[in-house]
């Protein structure tokens, strides 16, 4: 599969009971599973660190998944988190998320949780925390339950989950190099 490109493919997951930090056995499953399918692109021309998976909160049925695509695509706003939701959107023909959870490498940007709002997903899960992130490439050091605080918009926020699985990522040699490389644009 090209590096960034979406995946259709689907996998239905049974829910699990959710521990007292909200966090259950399915979504570590499902937070290995897309830092699995993101670290795919550290072989590639475009290594990303970036990757995110919508699926259904019910039936745990794949809807979407995708990687940040900023630089192949020259656009700043094609953060994994927003291209996903996109994607998803396009997919459903609506712009509603309503019924489906959000798992994301590192913990979502105020731009890409503002999106994870608008669309009405019922939660979102997240791996390496923003400031995770921040030790590596520019961040906006925003929580994401900050951002998720400050609204009347509903959607629950999980994580860190699965954070040194996720922090790989943003460690793994391939990735530093691209890190450097972003650095010099």
């Amino acid at each position: 599969m090209q590096a960034g490109a979406a995946s259709f493919n689907t996998g239905i997951l049974a829910t699990h009971a959710l521990a007292a930090d909200g966090v259950s056995a399915m979504d570590r499953e499902r937070m290995r599973s897309v830092a699995a399918f993101t670290a795919e692109t550290l072989n590639t021309d475009h290594p990303m660190a970036f990757g995110a998976d919508i699926v259904s909160t019910a039936t745990g049925e794949r809807l979407m998944r995708a990687v940040n695509r900023v630089g192949p695509d020259h656009d700043p706003s094609a953060h994994a988190e927003t291209l996903t939701i996109r994607l998803a959107c396009a997919k459903l023909g609506s712009g509603s998320l309503k019924g489906y959870t959000l798992y994301t490498t590192c913990e979502p940007c105020a731009m890409c949780m503002g999106c994870a709002l608008w669309s009405g997903l019922d939660r979102l899960v997240f791996g390496a925390t923003i400031a995770d992130a921040g030790r590596f490439v520019s961040q906006i050091s925003i929580p994401a339950k900050e951002v998720a605080r400050r609204t009347d918009l509903q959607c629950v926020v999980a994580g860190p989950v699965e954070r040194e699985v996720c922090v790989k990522l943003f460690t793994d040699p391939r990735m530093q190099k691209a890190f450097a490389m972003w650095k010099k644009h």
